[in-house]
Parts: structure tokens; sequence; C-alpha cells
């Protein structure tokens, strides 16, 4: 199926290559695109759709639901992921003698390779329709090594303290020094609480502030399973 799927995308400079071969389309071409298709305002919607600052791509990013800003905010945050573009390009193959086409929800470009994602929320799943469609895009997708996710939920505690943290993912906003500061403190296998009283010549709340960016950045680690606290314990990523 692969083998005969053509992609289509939008340029920056407002172009659109059409009718491209799946099997041979420059990663670089599909991590330049534009979305394909940008979200619709309308009074009684009863989708949520926006643009979020993205620090991994240094740029804005739409989505069209709180379950896709859900998926962008921990993209955002994969230290892994080193671009992110949303509504990458329209994806069309001949699917039991009909031609099907689809539209993923983000093309992640990360360390161990392109990643596919579709965002469904999970009682929609077993609509025929959605995994008719789900799994002809899987086979398209990982026909030429890349992966596919289809993404439907995260835990709540997590979200809550990515959400948290991504209000510290504008490095412009601390001090170069401090930040030096803390990388060189010993902080590996303190407390939050014993973290912030490291750098006693500053402020408190300017150094806590600088360091939940460093755990934004994934220079520091601690367990976000549970909401953050004083007590929880901080590491340097390995």
């Amino acid at each position: 199926m692969g083998g005969l799927a053509v992609v289509s995308f939008r340029r920056r400079s407002g172009a659109v290559v059409e009718d491209h071969a799946w099997s041979t389309v420059a990663v670089e071409s599909l991590k330049s695109a534009v979305p394909w298709r940008t979200f619709r305002w309308y009074k009684g919607q009863k989708h949520y759709s926006g643009t979020y600052w993205s620090s991994t791509v240094g740029d804005h990013v739409i989505y069209e639901s709180r379950l896709e800003l859900a998926r962008l905010l921990f993209a955002d945050f994969d230290p892994l992921v080193q671009h992110i573009v949303a509504q990458p390009f329209l994806l069309k193959a001949e699917v039991d003698g009909k031609v099907r086409r689809h539209i993923p929800d983000f093309l992640l470009i990360a360390r161990q390779g392109p990643l596919v994602v579709d965002v469904k929320p999970p009682h929609r799943l077993s609509r025929p329709e959605v995994a008719s469609t789900f799994e002809w895009t899987r086979q398209v997708v990982e026909s030429r090594g890349w992966q596919y996710q289809v993404w439907s939920e995260a835990r709540e505690s997590e979200l809550d303290n990515v959400r948290f943290l991504s209000g510290y993912r504008r490095d412009w906003l601390f001090p170069r020094e401090l930040l030096d500061d803390l990388r060189e403190a010993e902080l590996d296998g303190v407390t939050l609480g014993e973290a912030v009283g490291r750098i006693p010549r500053r402020s408190w709340p300017i150094v806590q502030a600088a360091i939940y960016h460093l755990l934004w950045t994934g220079e520091l680690v601690t367990d976000l399973d549970q909401p953050l606290s004083s007590l929880q314990v901080v590491r340097r990523a390995a």
C-alpha cells in the first residue's frame, strides 16, 4: 500500500506540492511544510481550537481540540522531539478499490526518526470508519520505516504537571548566569525545596522559576505522576 500512496503538502511560500510519491518524499520537505488545513472559528462550535507557542519550534503551532493541545504539550516537553508540524500533509491511498484521504494531526521529527500522530478520544476509536482510516494510515506510514501513533489520553496528574511546567518554557526570561549557577550546583538527589536554597544570593521565587525551567527542558527530572511539591526529589538527566 505504501508504494501506491501519495502525499500533498503546502510550502511556506504558499506553493502546493500535490500527489508526490509517499515512498520518496523528503523528510525535510515535510518538516518545512505549513498546515494543510487551518482551523475555523464559528459560533457554537463544539471543538476547541487555538495556537500554542512551542519552545521546540520557536513559533506558534495550531491545534483543533483540547486533546490535541495536550498531545502538543507532551511533544514540546519531550527532549527527543526536534520539530513539530501540525496538519502536516494530505495522505491519499487506494484501499479496497477506493481512494482514501487523511490529514494526520501532527508530524514529530524526533531523534529516533519521524513520528506521525493522530489524536482521537477513546470513545471514538471503535467507530468503523475511524478504525479503518487509522489502520491504513498506519500501514502507509510504517511502510517506509516511520513510526505511527494514535494518541487518546494522558494520565491526569502528569498532564497537569507538564501544563504547569510549560509556563516556564521561554528561556529568554531567565538570566543566563542563574541557569549556569544551577547547572553547576549539587542538585542531584535533593528536594525541590532544598534545590531553591542552593543559590542563596538570589531571590527564591526567581530560583524556583529557573528550576522549573530546567525541569521543562529536561536537564532536571522528577516524578511527574504526583503533584509537584517542595518535598519531591530532583535528579539530573542521564
